[in-house]
């Protein structure tokens, strides 16, 4: 038998490899969100009449569905903000009210479509002023003559004797408090022209507690932001849209709204919310989660030139649909409380069960928009009362919500989750992820195996990664889907800077076929 010497290069390469730590074993990673699969505009959730005019609406100006739907709900909303409500569940009650924004790039014939769906508000805000015409008349009438009685008195009682000022000073008093009282009737508006905070407060005081902003460009957020006033001035925006008592003091007076009711629906071009996502007066402030996004694809350069125009029957049947709403609601003083059935709540509910996982901070698909996504539940009952309104218009008080106008509403629901995802990551909500791709392809770029924090700071653009710091969110998010590892850093001991955290890559980051 013969045996094998000690010093044998076989044998000490066999304990060679005994000793060295096997290699890490990758699990394949968790891709990155990339671009966003939007859903597509859900048409069908709209009642028939609506339907076929928008349908129609985006046929003749050859824009995307997603335009002429998104501001017939806005358009909904005004007709019915402030003079309805949804009674959820309990003491749940939701306005009728909404704040809904589409972005779409220049060249879509945005002016032509708000034209379309807006013109019969404009002829209903005019027959309500020739309704209130004749009291307005004989308000302004009585208040001019108990004005000028109560100044004929207050001129007799200061040159009056002794004997007969006290009489006629109390005569002087009781008339100028009855001249006072005399309100007269603000012309009805339902539309608001100019938007900012001051007049959008004094507009919905006049106007029993509602008024809408309609507009095709984005001017709004420049005026929320305070970039003309230089501070942002959200108050009445935020209270507006949740209907929280609003009160106002003014040197000249005070405005009290009880329940403020505020619509918006509004085209902005995409430049505008990539630059809402940098401007720090719209951050934590909570206005831009009450907003419910539309983000299309431009149908610029794929356009018919000679489209369908809009049949005149689908036309006219819009047109009095919506007066007849409007007109009907705008004679509530105390809000008209819309019902749901059984069912409908029970279907609320059961979308309510789906949302909250979604809110999840580590792991929901809202987590990086909870503010946003804790409002959706309410938005979605405020769409089905609307598109109840829409179905019954004049009878909609009478009969309750059902389960298929809450299911689409819902739908609707889920094309907003699907969008204003997409547009908050246009606001920078997503930024990390967007940081993590560029950190993902400079390990690609550069081969590494093994890397240390320091190494990635000096190949990264620093107008991204400004400090060290910024990359720690970024490596923490990479680390979660598996594209690479932190190594536990040893002190060698001494005084100087500490060692830089390294971390090991996933080999597939270099090798596709690892």
């Amino acid at each position: 038998m013969t045996t094998q010497p000690v010093d044998s290069p076989d044998l000490w390469a066999g304990l060679s490899a005994l000793e060295e730590p096997p290699a890490p074993v990758w699990e394949d990673p968790v891709p990155l969100a990339g671009p966003r699969k939007l859903t597509a505009f859900p048409v069908s959730s709209l009642p028939g009449w609506l339907r076929e005019f928008v349908a129609a609406v985006a046929e003749e100006t050859q824009t995307p569905v997603d335009l002429p739907g998104c501001i017939a709900l806005s358009v909904l909303a005004t007709a019915a903000g402030g003079r309805s409500v949804v009674q959820v569940r309990g003491h749940w009650r939701e306005p009728t009210n909404l704040y809904v924004v589409v972005s779409l790039p220049p060249a879509n014939r945005k002016s032509a479509v708000f034209g379309l769906l807006t013109d019969p508000l404009y002829e209903a805000e005019q027959q309500l002023r020739t309704l209130i015409q004749p009291a307005i008349v004989e308000a302004e009438m009585t208040a001019r003559l108990a004005k000028e009685a109560a100044d004929k008195a207050t001129a007799k009682a200061a040159s009056a004797g002794a004997d007969e000022r006290d009489e006629l000073v109390s005569t002087a008093i009781a008339l100028a408090q009855t001249a006072d009282s005399v309100a007269v009737p603000a012309k009805p508006q339902l539309l608001a022209d100019d938007t900012t905070a001051e007049t959008v407060t004094s507009r919905m005081a006049e106007q029993g507690g509602r008024i809408a902003v309609m507009s095709a460009e984005g001017d709004i957020f420049d005026i929320i932001a305070g970039r003309y006033s230089g501070k942002p001035n959200m108050g009445v925006f935020l209270k507006g849209h949740a209907g929280d008592r609003l009160k106002v003091d003014r040197q000249t007076r005070e405005e009290y709204i009880e329940h403020p009711a505020l619509t918006m629906g509004l085209c902005v071009q995409p430049q505008v919310l990539d630059d809402i996502g940098r401007q720090d007066g719209f951050k934590g402030r909570g206005l831009l989660g009450r907003f419910l996004y539309s983000v299309p694809e431009s149908l610029v350069g794929r356009r018919k030139i000679e489209p369908d125009p809009i049949p005149e029957p689908v036309m006219e049947t819009y047109r009095r649909h919506v007066l007849d709403l409007t007109l009907f609601l705008a004679e509530w003083t105390d809000p008209a409380a819309i019902q749901l059935t059984p069912e409908a709540v029970a279907t609320l509910t059961a979308f309510q069960a789906r949302v909250e996982p979604m809110l999840e901070a580590r792991g929901g698909i809202m987590g990086q928009i909870g503010d946003w996504g804790g409002k959706l539940v309410g938005a979605t009952a405020r769409m089905a009362a609307l598109l109840h309104l829409a179905e019954h218009l004049t009878k909609g008080h009478t009969v309750p919500v059902t389960g298929a106008t809450m299911r689409a509403a819902i739908a609707l629901a889920e094309y907003f989750i699907s969008h204003s995802l997409a547009a908050f990551d246009s606001m920078g909500a997503d930024r990390i992820a967007e940081r993590a791709r560029t950190v993902l392809e400079a390990l690609r770029t550069h081969g590494w195996r093994e890397v240390s924090k320091r190494d990635l700071m000096v190949k990264l653009s620093r107008s991204e990664f400004r400090t060290a710091n910024d990359l720690d969110p970024v490596l923490a998010l990479l680390e979660d889907h598996g594209y690479v590892r932190a190594q536990v850093v040893q002190r060698t001991g001494g005084r100087g800077r500490p060692p830089s955290p390294r971390y090991m890559v996933h080999p597939r980051l270099t090798d596709p076929t690892a």
